[in-house]
């Protein structure tokens, strides 16, 4: 027999009291009941985005949400700027291009955050840019971009706004929507709300509400401004995903029991044991700067390949992971730390490691990450 452990950055583990939760027996979308719970998640999602905005729930994964984070707020031959420094700012250039927007992309090595000189640099060489999209945190490499500093620089031009891809940010550090000014946020259910696939949430300021009344692409599903009709009364313009919105009730109660403050500390202490850790087995962070809380990623060493590695832990170990994308397969793989994992995932992760690349014939000291890691988890306690 081989235990399971869910370490990839998403989907990740669901606590028990989630999973029972979502076995309740199902309600009708319609039904009063129905409408209860959706006016107490609604506000909660509030609070745990840090805003007084509506923020939207939407039956998709998250790129549902980044889909409708274009087609809402552009038209075709609008322009926006899109942050590539990975696998998912690739896809916010994708996504633009789909819906005729006139895209101009930073392309930032991957492993590094963009410098927000470079943006800063764009908007002022052509301030006529409707959207500014960027990751709060770069899933593929472990990267997390400074969306404040970015933010303080869209903030003044009254006809540009600001999206950030939080799918695998919130919930894990600090992510203040309205004091900084962010004017779109999505996030997602499988990641830190610890939550199977299905949900996308996301935020919207007013102002861009605004552009999105003279925004005049086609959106039916993702429509938000439907959406924000529906849901200011309780109600989803089409069919919710009603057991995951049970789940997420009991979810958002778990959070407001711990507090924003504490759930972002335990997410950093949990990371920092983790990258630490790997560096004391002897290994190299792949990220050359701003690591992010969520993901570690880590660079193969020399001679191994990085998907031998992520399959040896699946396999043998029962430890699933990820590998990387694109130019980096076989080159890194990555360990998520969000939502629902503790110090003792953290251990496992680090131990099981070790062991992989040991049987790999790489020569490593058993027990020298883990240590690490448990000397910086027991000043937690």
């Amino acid at each position: 027999m081989v235990k399971r452990y869910l370490l990839a950055p998403g989907p990740t583990p669901v606590p028990p009291e989630v999973l029972l939760a979502m076995a309740r027996p199902i309600i009708h979308h319609r039904a009063p009941e129905f409408a209860q719970v959706f006016a107490e998640v609604r506000e909660d999602l509030k609070w745990l985005f840090q805003t007084r905005n509506e923020v939207l729930i939407l039956a998709s994964s998250g790129t549902g949400g980044m889909e409708g984070a274009v087609s809402n707020f552009l038209s075709p031959g609008d322009k926006a700027l899109c942050v590539n420094a990975g696998k998912f700012g690739e896809r916010w250039g994708k996504l633009c291009k789909t819906f005729g927007a006139q895209v101009t992309e930073i392309k930032v090595e991957w492993g590094r955050a963009v410098d927000p000189q470079a943006v800063a640099d764009a908007l002022k060489k052509d301030p006529s840019i409707k959207a500014v999209y960027v990751q709060a945190s770069e899933t593929s490499t472990g990267v997390a971009h400074d969306v404040k500093a970015l933010a303080e620089i869209v903030r003044p031009y009254e006809g540009t706004i600001l999206v950030v891809d939080a799918i695998t940010a919130l919930g894990v550090f600090d992510i203040k929507t309205d004091a900084w000014g962010l004017d779109v946020v999505i996030t997602g259910s499988q990641k830190a709300l610890m939550l199977p696939p299905g949900l996308a949430f996301v935020s919207v300021s007013e102002k861009a509400w605004q552009l999105a009344q003279k925004a005049q692409n086609g959106a039916f599903y993702f429509n938000f401004k439907k959406e924000r009709e529906a849901q200011s009364k309780n109600q989803t313009a089409y069919t919710p995903a009603v057991s995951l919105i049970l789940g997420l009730q009991e979810v958002l109660k778990m959070l407001k029991t711990e507090g924003l403050e504490a759930v972002f500390a335990r997410q950093a202490a949990l990371a920092r044991a983790m990258r630490e850790g790997i560096k004391a087995a002897g290994l190299s962070l792949f990220p050359k700067e701003s690591p992010s809380d969520a993901v570690t990623a880590v660079s193969a060493p020399d001679g191994l390949d990085g998907q031998a590695i992520y399959k040896n832990l699946r396999v043998h170990y029962g430890i699933t992971a990820a590998g990387g994308q694109d130019h980096l397969k076989g080159k890194i793989f990555r360990l998520s730390h969000m939502g629902y994992i503790d110090r003792f995932d953290v251990i496992t992760a680090l131990s099981a490691v070790e062991m992989v690349l040991k049987g790999l014939g790489h020569p490593i000291k058993l027990g020298s990450g883990v240590s690490r890691a448990q000397e910086l988890l027991m000043a937690e306690v």
